[in-house]
């Protein structure tokens, strides 16, 4: 072997990460800021680890094309993270019940393989682990909003802070917290705003307790969102009635909070996919 053979690094590990596409932005999202797979990937690029060299985000159509992973190649990914969506996840219907088994299918099997939901992704978790997705009575949560953090919330998220900021666009939300999972945030429109379960099921540890392996991390919020991307729903949104002038006013004046989605979110997530 010759030194310069010696001396050659070895490549760097991708980190592969699977994509369940659940919907498309509108087109002038679309046309600003891409679809779901280039928004996406910019969240996980702002929130990657130093050490993280590369990573490669696979995207699956579940919703138009019901694509998943081959199940030749499934283990070669370190999670899986399902998109929001303007469906509803409590729908009986051909891809969302394709979704939900896939879902409970790899939380039962497997332990390795992450699962990351975000708002519809969220939803889609709970309901295929026991718990209850429903309207909320009408009432929305849109833009930046506050979310209470419980002492585990705290301690996944990596902050002494009492709450995090993070955009919403959501009227279904899952009323409480589905079996063997455990609550991460609230708002008072929302009580279940995020929910981990540790790998084998275990119970949520003492404060001085190491944690244990997290398989399962979800959010009501979009850690993906900008301020850009909300204002262009926010509008489209206000402008087909399907949010009225007061939900949209409120949005707007929170439009400049500060943002915890890519950064405090974001990170967590990696963290979760590398352990």
């Amino acid at each position: 072997m010759t030194n310069n053979q010696q001396s050659k690094p070895a490549p760097a590990k991708i980190s592969r990460i699977a994509l369940l596409v659940t919907d498309t932005p509108m087109p002038s999202i679309v046309k600003a800021h891409g679809d779901y797979e280039a928004i996406f990937t910019r969240l996980f690029e702002v929130s990657k680890p130093q050490d993280v060299p590369r990573f490669r985000l696979d995207a699956f159509d579940v919703r138009n094309k019901m694509e998943y992973p081959p199940e030749s190649i499934l283990d070669e990914y370190m999670g899986i993270v399902i998109t929001g969506s303007a469906a509803n996840a409590y729908e009986d219907i051909p891809w969302i019940n394709k979704l939900v088994t896939f879902v409970k299918r790899l939380a039962i099997t497997t332990h390795r393989i992450k699962i990351i939901g975000v708002c519809f992704g969220h939803q889609i978790v709970a309901r295929a682990l026991g718990g209850e997705v429903r309207p909320n009575d009408g009432k929305w949560e849109v833009g930046i909003t506050p979310i209470q953090l419980t002492d585990l919330g705290k301690r996944i998220f990596h902050t002494q802070e009492n709450s995090l900021n993070i955009q919403q666009m959501h009227r279904d939300h899952v009323p409480e917290v589905p079996p063997s999972f455990h609550l991460l945030a609230s708002t008072e429109v929302s009580k279940n705003q995020g929910m981990v379960r540790f790998a084998f099921k275990a119970p949520a540890p003492g404060l001085n307790e190491p944690l244990p392996p997290i398989h399962i991390l979800t959010v009501q919020g979009h850690p993906e969102f900008t301020k850009e991307i909300v204002h262009e729903l926010v509008e489209a949104r206000l402008a087909s009635g399907i949010i009225n002038s007061n939900v949209a006013s409120q949005a707007r004046k929170r439009a400049d909070w500060r943002n915890d989605g890519p950064t405090i979110i974001g990170r967590a997530i990696w963290e979760v996919l590398r352990t």
